[in-house]
């Protein structure tokens, strides 16, 4: 009789279990927002481009600054050639690393400068992204 016992309270606990799960998932479906526009962001970037232009400038004024302003490709240059100076191989192959990553980002930033350029000549001529043909949406 005990036996019995257990077994009906555990199906009566795997069917409040199995209810209540249900329950709970519909009840979070229903609450879930809404999923977000699925276009390109044209809008947004538009908004954002002279914030993007002004911080590119000031990575490149930074770059292209003297050996003593902290970020600039000069003054990395200068602790490289200090480095192999002192014969410190080591911090110099690491310090050189830097600096060609450093360089790298100068290229690519004005890569960047350039793009940007477009968008901002594309957003011009759409009413900043808020004229796109929205066809097939």
């Amino acid at each position: 009789m005990d036996a019995r016992r257990r077994t009906r309270t555990l199906l009566t606990g795997l069917a409040v279990t199995a209810v209540l799960a249900g329950t709970t998932s519909a009840a979070a479906a229903e609450s879930a927002p809404a999923p977000g526009p699925t276009g390109d962001g044209a809008h947004a970037l538009c908004k954002r481009v002279p914030k993007l232009d002004r911080r590119i400038d000031r990575s490149l004024k930074r770059l292209d600054a003297g050996a003593g302003t902290r970020g600039s490709v000069a003054r990395l240059q200068k602790r490289v050639d200090n480095a192999k100076k002192a014969g410190h191989t080591e911090i110099a192959t690491f310090l050189q690393d830097r600096l060609n990553q450093r360089t790298s980002l100068r290229t690519d930033l004005e890569q960047r400068k350039k793009d940007l350029a477009a968008v901002k000549t594309w957003c011009q001529a759409n009413d900043n992204g808020k004229s796109t043909n929205k066809k097939g949406s």
